[in-house]
């Protein structure tokens, strides 16, 4: 029996990111052009050239002829759990066939709702051994190119669904088992893609902030230490600023940190919070940026 594997992460060699670049940047850039068999098989070869999903011989681009059922699968050996059996392999071309006209051909749905539906489509005729999932996204992202009208991507439909997996394979398996009614698979995904532009926004805007802090700051001398901490906090700091996690991240004495931290409380850049507690805690002073 044939097995899609999911849920679990793999490390994968510098090829297969190549690959996945590699596509990802024709889906986008040529967003208009028309997916056909030929590209899409050049995907497909794209992301295992060599001929192998780990180390299982794999068709490459080419789509499945294995005659045991195609199974979506997670969990553990012995404890999986299917939430999808794909159509027969002698299906498969038909059924690409039925799919790329639909997609090629210009129609009023509207273009969010076609990247939706494609999507889903798509996974549910899990046309190849491996790399559907992949596939799939990138689908995604081309449709989504197509209906911005622009090549650059500045959120990321795939990192939201990696981020969500669970939701993703739930709704996936939810939708499979009631019939042809596809609505709460639109509305999972709508929300999803909302989801990944409010990130992108929130990315950009916390850049924008992170720039103008530098200009404003720019004629104030700072140790590397102190710069180091200041890009962390911007950047994301998981967790409170104290002392302790300055000395730390710096492998510095508690008293050269401690005098890190006051140089810059002086300065305006940083101050106390107003939290209680045993150890004394620091934010950036943001101000009217």
């Amino acid at each position: 029996m044939s097995k899609a594997i999911v849920s679990k992460k793999r490390s994968h060699p510098d090829h297969y990111t190549d690959g996945v670049v590699q596509v990802l940047i024709d889906a986008v850039r040529n967003h208009n052009n028309p997916l056909t068999e030929e590209r899409i098989f050049g995907w497909h070869a794209a992301l295992f050239p060599t001929g192998r999903s780990g180390i299982i011989p794999i068709t490459v681009g080419g789509f499945r002829t294995a005659a045991e059922p195609m199974q979506v699968v997670s969990g553990a050996m012995g404890k999986e759990q299917v939430h999808y059996e794909a159509p027969p392999s002698e299906m498969v071309e038909n059924e690409m066939k039925k799919f790329l006209e639909w997609l090629n051909v210009a129609n009023s749905l509207d273009p969010l709702l076609k990247a939706g539906v494609a999507h889903l489509w798509f996974v549910n005729i899990h046309p190849f051994d491996d790399g559907n999932g992949r596939l799939a996204r990138t689908i995604t992202d081309m449709l989504l190119a197509r209906a911005d009208g622009y090549h650059q991507r500045f959120y990321s439909m795939s990192a939201a669904i990696q981020k969500n997996k669970k939701g993703y394979y739930d709704t996936l398996e939810y939708t499979g088992k009631h019939g042809l009614d596809i609505t709460p698979w639109l509305i999972w995904f709508l929300q999803t893609l909302q989801e990944a532009i409010e990130s992108a926004l929130a990315k950009t805007d916390r850049i924008v902030q992170k720039t103008l802090f530098w200009q404003e700051h720019r004629d104030i001398v700072l140790n590397e230490r102190q710069i180091k901490i200041i890009n962390r906090l911007w950047d994301g700091f998981e967790g409170k600023l104290s002392t302790g996690k300055w000395a730390k991240m710096n492998h510095i004495s508690q008293a050269t940190a401690l005098r890190d931290i006051q140089d810059l409380v002086e300065k305006g850049i940083l101050h106390k919070t107003d939290e209680a507690g045993r150890n004394t805690n620091y934010e950036l002073t943001i101000g009217n940026l």
